[in-house]
């Protein structure tokens, strides 16, 4: 076996080159798997399922197996069972020789989203092909390669939920647009006027810094701030990064140092998969002043709780004090994983208010092994609660403002999310006042609360203050 990584992991959003391979080991590989999850799966009763029959079942056709594919197809059958996130298997070679012929490391320069029944771009990446070939926010994606969308959405699981039709549909996607970097996309759109365009869109390799953690495919991670305005002229920093790895902590520890005096933060997690859980803790502590806990991993035999951190000194080694406004966390459908455990602790506690859709639901920590074939096991070990008891896996973070994907405001060039946080930081920064009559005049408050010598009295108790939902009343 592999050493093992303490990880929440992008399930099934992780692609790598592969080699072809024939002999698939099926009966000895499958074994494996089974046994694997037998220990170390956190519920014994294994989510209702009688594990000591899908062995039975499954574990002939895992010996019979003639292909890699095949006996992939009977492993992932196994892991579906379970009916759970973070299980799944990563290729370690291609299920055929055309398959190891194609590389899909070539990135389009856009994002999707499920709105109805039509793929939405809701981002296109400045300065990406996408952008230079004229693709706008707000367009419905129509075609791709020559293939209907329409056509590929008809695959989406009957009677899944809508958030995990929402995941499906981005896979579904997503596994079309990518491609060989240097080939050409052509693709349709439908404009907001209701024309068809068509544009060819050139694939290049995903930008960022490259991360390589144990036998998964290389991740790049991206780390960007701005500086914006709300509706009152407040300044906010906002903070977004692509997935949780180590490569994220310094370039994040410069931005919260740049908006220590911002009136507001945003931090941008929509689109954020999860990664190492282990960071929560840390990224938590720019914004807890307290060791408090987030929440709690819980395994077949022990718990973990994850505490925040408070992070005193920044990157130049000066002492300072965790930042004490207000904080908004932006999520989306495909924010998951260790992004939901943050989101949803800093939300327990009370330090964040979350806005957007709900997340993706996909809640759980994972280890990985390698298998005797070379295909490498990811399963979960553990399930993760938060601060208030809220169990995240199958229900997701469930914003405290709920902001509906909005096609119009996107082909304005709006962001819906990131506007209703920041008229949030504006109402956030005021402390609640009483209305008072309008008879009282200014001379009539200074002898209510000053008195006829001009000297301050103590207010009452009536008039003290409520700290904002969301806030943590330290500021």
């Amino acid at each position: 076996m592999i050493r093992r990584l303490q990880a929440i992991a992008a399930l099934g959003l992780l692609a790598g080159p592969l080699v072809f391979a024939q002999a698939p080991r099926g009966a000895e590989t499958f074994d494996a798997a089974w046994t694997i999850i037998r220990d170390t799966h956190f519920d014994k009763s294994f989510n209702g399922l009688d594990w000591n029959a899908v062995r039975a079942e499954l574990a002939p056709r895992a010996a019979a197996a003639q292909t890699p594919g095949e006996l992939r197809a009977v492993i992932r059958g196994m892991l579906e069972r379970l009916g759970q996130s973070h299980f799944a298997l990563v290729p370690a070679t291609a299920d055929s020789p055309a398959a190891a012929a194609t590389e899909k490391d070539g990135r389009v320069g856009f994002d999707v989203r499920l709105a109805g029944r039509d793929l939405l771009v809701t981002h296109v990446a400045a300065g990406s092909t996408a952008e230079k070939a004229g693709v706008h926010a707000g367009w419905h994606l129509v075609e791709i390669d020559g293939a209907s969308v329409a056509a590929v959405l008809k695959a989406l699981s009957d009677g899944a939920n809508d958030r995990l039709r929402n995941v499906e549909a981005w896979r579904l996607a997503e596994t079309r647009l990518r491609g060989p970097a240097g080939s050409t996309a052509k693709l349709s759109f439908e404009d907001g006027r209701g024309r068809t365009v068509k544009l060819e869109v050139e694939r290049r390799h995903e930008t960022g810094e490259p991360v390589k953690v144990g036998s998964l495919p290389t991740m790049y991670v991206r780390v960007g701030s701005e500086r914006r305005r709300t509706p009152a002229g407040a300044t906010v920093g906002v903070i977004g990064f692509n997935v949780w790895m180590t490569a994220v902590d310094l370039p994040f520890q410069k931005a919260v140092d740049e908006f220590r005096n911002a009136d507001g933060v945003v931090l941008d997690l929509r689109g954020n998969p999860g990664g190492l859980a282990v960071m929560v803790m840390g990224i938590s502590g720019h914004f807890v002043a307290e060791r408090k806990a987030l929440g709690v991993m819980k395994t077949r035999d022990n718990e973990l709780r994850f505490v925040a951190n408070p992070r005193l000194v920044n990157p130049a080694g000066e002492r300072v004090s965790v930042y004490g406004g207000p904080v908004a966390i932006l999520v989306d459908s495909m924010t998951g994983s260790a992004s939901e455990c943050f989101a949803g602790g800093m939300q327990s506690l009370g330090r964040a208010r979350v806005f957007g859709q709900t997340s993706m639901g996909q809640a759980l920590p994972a280890l990985f092994d390698r298998l005797p074939n070379g295909d490498v096991l990811i399963h979960a070990y553990g399930d993760f609660v938060t601060a208030d008891g809220t169990r995240l896996e199958g229900r997701g973070v469930v914003p405290d403002e709920i902001v509906p994907l909005g096609r119009e405001a996107l082909l304005a060039g709006k962001d819906p999310t990131l506007d209703a946080a920041l008229a949030w930081i504006d109402s956030a920064r005021r402390p609640a006042v009483r209305n008072l009559p309008p008879e009282w005049d200014l001379r009539e408050l200074l002898l209510r609360f000053a008195g006829p010598s001009g000297k301050l009295a103590r207010p009452t108790p009536t008039a003290s203050f409520q700290p904002h939902h969301g806030q943590s009343g330290e500021f």
